[in-house]
């Protein structure tokens, strides 16, 4: 048996799906995505942010199910600078950012059946979302090449009706009756522009927040040869040119 394989830690440990994974080259126009939930999920599943592993959070009480595809934006973190976007945006002076990465909706006509998967999407707008006076937003984002969305580019192609979709189950999702009425508000629908915006301020904010952590790890790149399939390089985190300060 040849060793050499086993010479780099990424041959033997999977890479931690915040850290150990990078957004991409090309974000963010198009990002790497890793899926914890799927529309068929009756279980709350999340990142173990110590450990890296998806572990159920709760199962879901209610009815309500996540019409999409959802996750996060790997290597992003919702801090100081996008806190400041809301609060820009809104005028709230209270709003701090949720410690949490980036979250995304991911649109796609094929059925995937298990989250805790990569894929690269191409993000077309978000939503503003502040969930007990935090800034916690949504990238809406569409599965690359896919045969019914892969050729959105901005928020105005989604027809109303998803986007209402979308907005009824962030609003209610944590809905406990009589508890948390009017805790969870979307303050602004925005479209691609914005969303890249807010992409580069998560990226930021993670740099400030877990920059040197993430250049001493291995992180998994997609290649842009042989089919998109993803390959174990060093680091590729974001050098911070052009990225909001």
């Amino acid at each position: 048996m040849d060793d050499q394989r086993f010479a780099a830690p990424s041959a033997m440990f999977r890479s931690h799906p915040w850290h150990g994974v990078s957004l991409g080259n090309e974000a963010p126009a198009l990002v790497t995505c890793y899926i914890e939930i799927v529309p068929t999920d009756t279980v709350k599943y999340e990142l173990d942010k110590t450990t890296g592993h998806l572990k159920i959070d709760r199962p879901q009480k209610y009815s309500s199910v996540c019409p999409t595809l959802y996750g996060f934006l790997p290597q992003t973190y919702c801090g100081e600078r996008v806190a400041d976007a809301c609060r820009q945006r809104t005028g709230r002076t209270d709003i701090v950012g949720d410690g949490d990465p980036l979250d995304v909706c991911v649109l796609s006509e094929r059925p995937i059946s298990h989250g805790d998967v990569l894929l690269r999407a191409v993000p077309v707008g978000g939503f503003r979302m502040i969930d007990h006076a935090q800034a916690d937003d949504k990238i809406i984002a569409v599965l690359k090449d896919d045969p019914a969305y892969g050729d959105w580019t901005d928020i105005y192609q989604c027809p109303p009706s998803l986007i209402e979709r979308l907005r009824h189950y962030f609003l209610t999702y944590k809905e406990v009756p009589g508890d948390s009425a009017g805790l969870v508000e979307i303050a602004e629908v925005y479209a691609r522009r914005t969303a890249h915006d807010v992409i580069a301020r998560a990226r930021a904010d993670y740099n400030e927040r877990f920059g040197e952590l993430a250049r001493r790890a291995e992180t998994i790149e997609w290649r842009s040869q042989a089919g998109d399939v993803p390959a174990v390089d060093g680091p590729a985190l974001d050098d911070g040119q052009g990225v909001l300060g």
